[in-house]
This record gives structure tokens, sequence and C-alpha cells, in this order.
């Protein structure tokens, strides 16, 4: 199959492509996404439309070191109420993010690309809808204290996968997706190319 490039530092995402036996190479882009997305909400577009450009900001910024290559570019952004979330910087940031998200529902709205020689092939965007069980200021510690750095990995400083799972009352839409990929939308794509077998 052609070469996949992982444009993301996630091990998640990686974790997701080799357990549905895609090998990638992984080059993580290493860009400020800050300003890229302080634009978009200056010029109104929404959380898809954003985190579309930022994946494609990331396949961008490595495609040059992978000629003929198909690179992978992903991004999430969680939206609660219209506001937009990142990656908490700290455990106090993580803490403050939690106690808001507390006992609401929010959208991880996760994008993903793929380019060839600077090129778009595919575009997808899903946006899974979470909701948060209401949980005690006790709980939020024990849980921040079990996980501690690992909640500045994911933009709501939670591994569905793991403990996290324990604040959550229910989630629609695509599971993988949640976890960072639109993984089924890729795989479909990768077959109508020829890149993995139908």
């Amino acid at each position: 199959m052609s070469v996949l490039v992982l444009a993301s530092a996630s091990a998640v995402r990686a974790q997701l492509l080799a357990s549905a036996g895609i090998e990638a190479e992984i080059d993580p882009a290493a860009i400020d996404e800050a300003p890229l997305k302080r634009e978009c909400r200056e010029i109104g577009r929404d959380a898809g439309e954003c985190a579309l450009l930022v994946a494609e900001a990331k396949a961008k910024t490595v495609a040059d070191r992978h000629r003929g290559a198909l690179i992978l570019g992903a991004d999430q952004i969680l939206e609660c109420e219209e506001r937009w979330f990142d990656k908490p910087s700290s455990l106090a940031e993580a803490r403050t993010q939690l106690a808001e998200l507390n006992g609401r529902q929010h959208r991880l709205v996760t994008a993903a690309t793929i380019l060839r020689d600077g090129k778009s092939l595919w575009r997808a965007v899903e946006r899974p809808v979470v909701t948060m069980r209401r949980f005690s200021d006790a709980f939020l510690e024990r849980y921040l204290a079990a996980m501690g750095e690992r909640v500045l990995k994911s933009v709501g400083a939670y591994e569905l996968e793991g403990f996290g799972l324990q604040l959550m009352q229910r989630v629609e839409g695509d599971y993988f997706a949640v976890l960072g990929l639109p993984l089924l939308p890729l795989l479909a794509f990768l077959r109508t190319i020829g890149a993995l077998p139908t």
C-alpha cells in the first residue's frame, strides 16, 4: 500500500491506525494552532471548518518531507455551548475545564484530511456528542490524582478508553472520532483508492 504518514504526535491516533492494520510513519507537525483558531473565530467559521483547516495545516507542514506519500492530518475541537476548548495546559486548567463540563453536553468536533503532494484527496468531519454525568468535587480530585499529566493530552481532559469513562453519562456518534480520528470513513477512503484490500 502507499506510504501513510501521520502528521500528529497523538499516541491514540497512532494506536488506532495500528489496531486497524495500518502501518503509518509518524511525523508530527509542530505548528502553533492558536493563531489559526483565533482567526477562525474572528471570521465566524464553525468548529468543523476550523478543525479541517488545522488538520490541513498539519498535513501541509510535513508534506514536503514525504513526496508521493499519503499525509494524514487531524484535529479536534471540544465545543460546549459555542465555546471552544483546547487541551488544558496545566492540571489547574484541567480541573477548571472539567468543572465547567460537569453535568453538561458537549461535541467533540473531529476532522481529518489526506493530502498527497499538496493536493487534498479526502476530508471528513465527525461531531460525536458526549454528556458528562454530574460528579462530585471529591470524585474530580480523585480522577485528577489518578490521571495526573495524562489529562493534558486531550481536549476534553479525559480518556474515554480509560478512567475518563467514569465521567460519562452518554456518548452518541462515532466512538473513534471521540478518540480523535474518524477511522471508519478513513478506512473506506483508503479502500476506494486501492491503498487497502477490498
